[in-house]
């Protein structure tokens, strides 16, 4: 009877990278897992910036996001399961990252009056 070295210990990320379109995660067996992008929505809204920002939490069982406050673990990457989050719950999320907007109407920015504007209206008199 063989036995696997590491049978018995959770799988454990060592590093972890989204891409465009993939959240790859590099475990400490050797293996590589890569997950498609969709099935998580907060990342795949997220920032390049934001995406980029993430901590290996419980000893590298499982990845979290901070400034999209998401985690996703290593055994569900395993699973092939794509986030459990209600829409309504993502909904809420999407509706809290939008900027508030201004009650306060801004005015439009006028252009630089040309020379030739300004011979016309000194020719005018409207000076």
């Amino acid at each position: 009877m063989s036995t696997l070295p590491n049978e018995g210990l959770p799988p454990r990320a060592e590093r972890v990278q989204v891409t465009r379109d993939s959240l790859v995660a590099d475990l400490a067996d050797g293996r590589t897992i890569i997950a498609p992008l969709s099935w998580y929505p907060r990342l795949h809204r997220g920032t390049p910036a934001e995406r980029k920002k993430w901590r290996l939490i419980a000893g590298g069982e499982g990845i979290h996001w901070p400034d999209l406050d998401e985690d996703i673990s290593v055994e569900g990457l395993l699973a092939g399961s794509p986030s459990g989050e209600s829409q309504r719950s993502f909904q809420r999320w999407l509706e809290n990252r939008r900027p508030p907007r201004s009650n306060t109407r801004l005015h439009p920015v006028t252009a630089p009056e040309s020379s030739k504007q300004k011979r016309r209206r000194r020719i005018s008199g409207r000076e």
